[in-house]
């Protein structure tokens, strides 16, 4: 990866209320909302736009067109996505691709899902799973209950393999989840705002060991977008520039998530080691540097191993780092101000794009009671078992 060729700015940002499965509107609403809010927030005509990214893992074909149509018929390609829980940072990474080129000076990424209750599942019977590989690396590695929901069984894997190399203890996990209700109940916007002690977070259902139920992201249905665009175009159109993607990058997986028999690897330790550090390299700046991050908490288990593979503290470290309050308000580094997927929701094709609402909210100053004081630099890390990842900085120029 090299350094940004041409500057692209975040000029808008759109999300809505996450809710429980059930109680949302239609996909195509929702769709049509947080991008109609990207466009206002930007200042932008949707007649302006010349290509739109459109994420989503549950729906038909087409379903992108069905939602941006709810905003205007001016004929721009519609590209639609399904890449797992990184789909709406796939959606931002195309965009801004496409701006970054020259190909086109003004995108809209936009991401949604309406989501049905309990555990995630896949939506044919009749050919082969894309998960199957990932199946049967878990299933070599700890075996496979029937029973259980598969998603935890693969995080709680990671988590407990964690547990086994560093002898941390379980309720570290539990932290994280106190840590993410007390943010989420500055965040309007997050479906669970109620604090949890840790007492109550280890006392949940029991999951899958170390997990317990408030610590696995809870299904939402939800929408979120963004506006980017050129820095010509933002000149012309006398639009916001203060927030810059200074560099972005995509992983996939490579033969030791499938051939080191550790549970951390096949959930995607290495594809964001290898993510970051493509980030980090092009931007030319350290972890050190940053001041507000946004990470992919779909289980306490991911945040904390993601913690030491963004380089946010060195391996070995994460329980040091979670118990005196590195990671939040007053500590090193503010993760997941928003409340991250376990508190705010995880629709998972709008969740890439909701975290880059937040993030841009943080630069520009506009992020309320959450507000990190300050904050320069912002990294999104957004992951899909599948597999893919996306590590995002944005800047305050």
């Amino acid at each position: 990866m090299t350094r940004m060729q041409r500057a692209v700015h975040v000029v808008g940002v759109g999300m809505i209320p996450f809710t429980k499965p059930g109680q949302s509107d239609p996909y195509t609403v929702m769709g049509a909302r947080a991008a109609k809010l990207a466009l206002e927030d930007a200042g932008v005509a949707y007649s302006l736009v010349q290509q739109a990214y459109v994420g989503y893992v549950y729906g038909d074909s087409t379903a992108g067109q069905a939602a941006i149509y709810g905003v205007g018929l001016t004929g721009i390609p519609v590209f639609n996505l399904n890449n797992n829980c990184s789909t709406g940072s796939s959606a931002l990474f195309l965009a801004r691709q496409a701006v970054e080129s020259g190909v086109v000076e003004c995108a809209i990424a936009l991401g949604f899902e309406q989501m049905q209750p309990g555990a995630l599942k896949g939506a044919y019977e009749d050919r082969p799973s894309p998960m199957a590989r990932f199946a049967d690396a878990m299933t070599e590695k700890q075996g496979y209950l029937a029973d259980a929901p598969r998603a935890p069984q693969f995080f709680g894997g990671a988590g407990r393999d964690y547990i086994a190399q560093y002898g941390i203890r379980k309720d570290t996990f539990g932290r994280i989840s106190v840590k993410a209700r007390q943010h989420a109940a500055r965040n309007p916007l997050a479906v669970f705002r109620q604090t949890l002690t840790l007492d109550e977070v280890m006392a949940s259902a029991p999951v899958f060991d170390p997990l317990t139920r408030f610590q696995c992201c809870p299904p939402t249905c939800g929408a979120a977008a963004a506006i980017v665009c050129s820095a010509d175009f933002a000149k012309k159109h006398n639009l916001d520039m203060s927030v810059v993607i200074a560099a972005q990058a995509m992983t996939t997986d490579t033969p030791s998530t499938f051939d080191s028999g550790d549970m951390r690897k096949v959930v995607g330790y290495d594809m964001t080691v290898a993510a970051a550090q493509q980030v980090y390299e092009a931007a030319g700046i350290g972890p050190e540097e940053l001041d507000v991050v946004e990470l992919h908490d779909c289980f306490t288990a991911n945040e904390l191993i993601t913690y030491e593979a963004l380089g946010l503290t060195p391996e070995g470290t994460a329980e040091r780092f979670i118990v005196e309050g590195d990671n939040t308000y007053g500590g090193r580094v503010v993760t997941n101000p928003s409340g991250g997927l376990l508190s705010k929701g995880h629709p998972l094709g709008a969740t890439g794009l909701a975290q880059c609402s937040e993030l841009v909210w943080q630069l520009r100053g506009q992020a309320d009671q959450r507000q990190v004081e300050g904050a320069r630099l912002a990294l999104q890390h957004n992951l899909g078992l599948g597999g893919a990842c996306v590590v995002t900085l944005y800047q305050a120029v």
